[in-house]
């Protein structure tokens, strides 16, 4: 059976379906299968971020509500043969979703691939509660500030008590990943720092994302930020999904700003 990871922050904004994509890229890139899941029902963005808005012909709530096949309704990736993707619904609301389907659906998923992962909804309302409530593991993911820290807390908190995985005894494995830290920020005391998030919200980090303009251009244009080796933010989700697969990755100290010269000499071999 594959492991089944929700991918979660509480509040909007904070780049999660963009995390989601790139780490699903990641993993299918590193020889394993992998299907990504939008969750976000009536709100489908993660399609656009992979570059295949276009090849949507069936969505989740179709193949649940078994009107359609698994396989008419799995997009194969352009980016990796590896790599699945399965659509929300634009059409629907998530009132359609119920627990018996959405097991089924997951476990279904689980028996052919080895990732399962399912991009959240923002907040903590039903829609979440879906999400996370057969998840093996949760991926959280946090801006360093103070408003998605308190949200990430409270999706936590909902996590622990409402998943299947708890109700049965067990534990729901949770990861964090900063996301969007800019270095001299961090040193100047106007953004916390990974170890202050790391002390409020107590779960072991995964890895840190730098603030990366190309991240815009990379989802308007479908190509995730992991494609690009020149990127910080690429190496950063390259590194995270490699200790997804299992790999030992050292952390990299992306808090340092580097020297103007440092600087100059990586632009001058980019």
């Amino acid at each position: 059976m594959g492991i089944i990871i929700a991918v979660i922050s509480g509040k909007g904004g904070v780049g999660k379906t963009t995390t989601t994509a790139n780490i699903g890229l990641g993993i299918a890139l590193n020889e394993k299968k992998c299907v990504v899941v939008d969750f976000d029902i009536g709100q489908r963005n993660l399609d656009m971020i992979l570059g295949l808005e276009n090849r949507v012909v069936y969505d989740m709530v179709q193949v649940m509500d078994e009107e359609v096949g698994l396989k008419q309704a799995l997009i194969k990736s352009k980016m990796s043969p590896n790599l699945f993707f399965l659509a929300a619904s634009q059409t629907k609301d998530k009132s359609v979703l119920n627990s018996k389907k959405i097991l089924k659906l997951v476990t279904t998923l689980s028996e052919e691939f080895e990732f399962v992962i399912l991009d959240a909804p923002a907040g903590i309302e039903t829609g979440y509660e879906h999400t996370i409530e057969f998840a093996d593991r949760a991926i959280v993911v946090v801006n360093p500030e103070v408003s998605s820290i308190r949200d990430a807390d409270r999706a936590i908190g909902i996590l622990d008590s409402k998943s299947q995985r708890v109700k049965d005894g067990g534990e729901v494995l949770k990861y964090l990943i900063i996301n969007r830290i800019d270095a001299k920020m961090v040193q100047s005391g106007e953004m916390l720092s990974s170890e202050d998030i790391l002390d409020i919200l107590s779960i072991p980090l995964l890895g840190k994302i730098p603030e990366d303009r190309g991240i815009i251009d990379a989802s308007n244009q479908g190509k995730p930020i992991i494609l690009d080796k020149n990127s910080g933010a690429g190496r950063a989700y390259t590194r995270i999904a490699a200790r997804l697969c299992g790999e030992q990755v050292a952390m990299e100290d992306i808090e340092m700003p580097e020297s103007g010269l440092m600087h100059k000499i990586k632009e001058m071999f980019k």
